[in-house]
């Protein structure tokens, strides 16, 4: 029996998380065996060059050297003591001195854990309920935020997931992202019971969509006036493009930051942290709990802090400016072909659209989706070694790793499968 078939038999689906069961584009899901640099090998030895890389976790590359070595000795002092580490409070401060608005840490095991405890955190600190998040932005499985969530609920017969009480969905609104207009009405409407807005300053979730201009300042503008905790969800943008995260390109402080991916070095991880006086309610210091017994384990601690070492302002220059490159051509030979499609970046996150219309919200990327072509193109990449998401409103990732004959094989791919497809 295969790996696929044990798999089925043991695991819900085959996966221990949807997107990978290949559900979007259909055929047989892989099983991944080992990586090293931008390849990684399924379990019957073939290769292929990896665009998804954990999900955006693996801005280095599979099995970076620093990192790798970073994990070997520090597993081999121990894998977890259930009490503070050095490497905790080393990547810590690190964290706090590369993004301003975080004054203090809380390390958690995943990004979901990070968002579900920042809201928490919020609603205890401003005594209200209500929750406010864009339409198509993803922050983890939490009850309060899976409503209009994204690539991995898109599929589902309703915007949210079964299991979810009336009450939970009863807290949330969820608005169209970069509708500055709408925003307006609705913190006018209800700020006295909303405890925050947590957004995704750009969204990957359902394909990369950058905030329209003045957009996050308005956001933040209008909260601070009304009292209302802004939460930036940076688990995908946080370390991506530099040192600051995507606060830092768009210069706009939250209260809040949600951390994870990069920050462990492809081990699981998260983080939220913010302004002293609203982390200061958080337990022991104030009254709104939260605890995790893997939270802050060393192993994850020292690959996550090889990873900010070894990404240096030289190291986002040179991955920025072959994202751009890469992009930029990308497009020139779409638009010289006068194929209706075209990629859009941010930086080193990168996502197709299938129609040259802009895409500003999840209406319109849903629009401009057109899931069986993505579903062909998908295959057609894996037939020729490239490995990229499973879904076509995931976002796929250029890490250091990947070189220029990477990128123009992609490049080339993309254009030929396009050009038979007569979109």
């Amino acid at each position: 029996m295969d790996l696929v078939s044990q798999a089925k038999q043991v695991l819900v689906g085959g996966v221990s998380s949807p997107v990978r069961a290949f559900k979007a584009v259909g055929g047989r899901p892989l099983i991944m065996a080992r990586g090293h640099g931008s390849r990684m090998f399924d379990s019957n030895g073939k290769s292929y060059t990896d665009y998804c890389l954990s999900w955006g976790a693996l801005i280095l590359g599979h099995a970076h050297p620093a990192v790798s070595k970073a994990a070997r000795s520090t597993i081999s002092l121990g894998s977890s003591f259930g009490t503070t580490t050095k490497p905790e409070i080393e990547i810590a401060q690190a964290i706090v001195k590369r993004i301003p608005s975080m004054d203090k840490v809380r390390f958690v095991n995943s990004g979901t854990e990070a968002t579900m405890s920042a809201v928490r955190l919020a609603r205890s600190f401003t005594k209200r309920s209500k929750v406010v998040k864009f339409d198509g932005c993803y922050h983890g499985h939490v009850d309060d935020l899976l409503t209009v969530a994204g690539s991995g609920v898109a599929g589902l017969p309703t915007s949210s997931s079964k299991g979810i009480p009336p009450e939970h969905v009863g807290n949330t609104l969820s608005l169209p992202f970069n509708d500055a207009t709408q925003l307006a009405i609705t913190l006018d409407r209800h700020w006295q019971d909303i405890a925050c807005v947590i957004v995704e300053p750009v969204p990957g979730n359902m394909g990369v969509v950058l905030p329209l201009p003045g957009f996050l300042k308005t956001l933040r503008a209008l909260t601070k006036k009304l009292g209302i905790v802004l939460i930036f969800d940076e688990v995908m943008t946080g370390f991506r493009s530099n040192p600051g995260g995507a606060q830092a390109d768009f210069k706009v402080a939250p209260d809040l930051t949600c951390l994870g991916k990069i920050i462990g070095g492809g081990y699981p991880v998260g983080a939220y942290g913010g302004r002293a006086d609203i982390m200061r309610h958080l337990a022991p210091l104030g009254d709104t709990y939260q605890a995790g017994t893997f939270s802050g384990n060393p192993l994850v601690m020292a690959a996550g802090l090889a990873t900010l070492k070894t990404l240096t302002p030289a190291v986002y220059k040179k991955l920025n400016d072959h994202s751009e490159e890469f992009v930029k051509a990308t497009n020139a030979r779409l638009s010289g072909h006068e194929v209706p499609a075209r990629l859009v970046n941010y930086q080193s996150m990168v996502s197709i659209r299938l129609s040259k219309d802009p895409v500003h919200n999840y209406t319109q990327a849903r629009a401009a989706a057109f899931d069986p072509v993505y579903a062909r193109l998908f295959h057609h990449l894996l037939q020729q070694g490239v490995y990229w998401p499973p879904a076509n409103l995931e976002t796929f990732f250029i890490s250091t790793r990947h070189t220029p004959k990477d990128l123009n094989h992609l490049s080339l791919q993309i254009q030929k499968f396009l050009l038979q497809s007569n979109l």
